[in-house]
Formats: C-alpha cells, sequence, structure tokens
C-alpha cells in the first residue's frame, strides 16, 4: 500500500459512508488510545522484538494519520502540513 492510499482509506473511515466508530472519534476521544498504542511500542521495543515493533508503529501511525485528518476537518491543517512542518523542523535542526 502506497502512502497516498493510506491517506485515502483513513479519509473514507472518517466519511459519511465509512465506519461509525471512526467518524465519531474526536482528538479527546482518540488520546486514551494514542497512549496505549505508544505504551504497546515501547513493550515491543523492551521486548527487542521486530514484528511487534512493526505492528505497534503502524499502530502509533494510525493515530497520527487519525488525528491529521480531523484537523483537516475541521479545516486546521492536513497530513500534508504535518510533513512539511516535521521537514522544515528537521532542517532546522540539522543544518549541516
Amino acid at each position: 500500500m502506497t502512502w497516498p492510499t493510506l491517506v485515502q482509506v483513513v479519509n473514507k473511515l472518517r466519511s459519511p459512508e465509512g465506519c461509525p466508530w471512526d467518524r465519531e472519534q474526536t482528538h479527546e476521544s482518540l488520546k486514551r488510545f494514542l497512549l496505549e498504542e505508544t505504551y504497546e511500542l515501547f513493550e515491543a521495543i523492551d521486548l527487542k522484538d521486530p514484528d511487534s515493533m512493526k505492528d505497534e508503529l503502524g499502530d502509533v501511525l494510525l493515530q497520527v494519520l487519525l488525528h491529521a485528518e480531523i484537523a483537516r476537518e475541521h479545516g486546521h491543517f492536513s497530513i500534508d502540513d504535518v510533513i512539511t512542518n516535521l521537514r522544515e523542523k528537521l532542517m532546522r535542526r540539522h543544518p549541516h
């Protein structure tokens, strides 16, 4: 799956014809899931389990995509804005 396809899947999940559970989520309701998935990633790292790390990184990435999609729906920012911001921050912090 390509990055644009993944973004489209998340967009579809949040659309009127998408998943009812995904549609009703807010930044606030998703906070606990972001924290839970982060702790699950910590555990996978501690266990030195690459397969679990891959799985949990995907779950954390989904949380990022969901938060970005909610922000886009409210006219605040998109996942592209998040990526652009990160790129600019990395370039600022690593000018070499």
